[in-house]
């Protein structure tokens, strides 16, 4: 069972986990450094825990430690215990969730392990902003994709507001990092995948288009917020497709587009 240690000062050396948790540059690199990731809520830091993660600590209010008894139960990690305004002043923002945890990172596994087995991916092309991200793999999760893939460029999924953003489901969904999308797109190849590009470029096919071919393997692609896919990815995969809009808007932004091409392409509905 977790330790429980009552702290005051929130310059607490042992706090160091969860210091100044807006500076995101400065979490990314802390967090990637040292093997570490940060869930935030009840229920994000028990499935983290769940999906057997190594909490290294645990930072709470007195008040949530009964709602999470049960993952405390699990480990002997310090659990550290501050009235709620003074884990403002060590993180830097209010904990409307009432509570933290600093969990020990897993290797990521191979792409072909990724792939193998697999019958829907998701392939995240150089994304920047963390909740987009978060979003996509809750998307993911909820609309039945098996792994999700993404560049050297794309914002991290364990980083604490990807994390609280999907609602801690980048826990239930294989993933891994790949240097580009050459290495992505090779894997996928190997392992008989269709791959589609959500894109506005010319020649695209409708997703409607693409829901009716049942692919039994199918990875859609979808690029950064601003520019979107690639145009070299766009050389290099199978398909083009685009989601059909009304007049006068031409796209929706990548966390919604995730969600209607998951949807559209869910092997449920293909038949694949």
């Amino acid at each position: 069972m977790a330790t429980f240690i009552e702290i005051s000062d929130p310059a607490d050396a042992r706090l160091s986990d969860y210091r100044d948790l807006r500076d995101v540059q400065l979490r990314t690199t802390l967090e990637v450094e040292h093997g570490l990731f940060l869930a935030e809520g009840e229920k994000v830091v028990r499935r983290a825990v769940e999906g057997g993660f190594t909490p290294r600590s645990f930072l709470m209010a007195p008040k949530w430690l009964a709602g999470l008894a049960d993952a405390l139960a699990t480990t002997d990690a310090p659990c550290y215990v501050m009235p709620e305004r003074t884990i403002e002043d060590v993180t830097g923002f209010h904990v409307h969730r009432g509570a933290l945890a600093s969990l020990v990172r897993k290797p990521l596994p191979a792409l072909a392990d990724v792939v193998a087995g697999a019958r829907r991916v998701a392939v995240l092309e150089n994304l920047i902003d963390h909740a987009n991200v978060g979003a996509a793999f809750r998307n993911a999760a909820g609309l039945g994709v098996d792994a999700v893939l993404i560049t050297e460029a794309c914002a991290d999924p364990y980083y604490r507001r990807a994390i609280k953003t999907s609602m801690g489901n980048v826990f239930n969904v294989s993933w891994t990092r790949a240097r580009g999308m050459e290495d992505i797109l090779s894997a996928l190849r190997d392992g008989g995948f269709t791959t589609a590009a959500l894109t506005l470029a010319d020649g695209s096919i409708s997703l409607d288009a693409l829901a009716a071919r049942r692919d039994e393997r199918l990875a859609l692609v979808f690029g950064t917020e601003g520019a979107g896919v690639d145009p070299r990815t766009e050389k290099q995969v199978d398909l083009c497709v685009t989601i059909p809009m009304e007049p006068g808007v031409d796209s929706l932004n990548v966390a919604a587009a995730t969600a209607v091409a998951f949807y559209a392409t869910r092997v449920s509905r293909a038949g694949a």
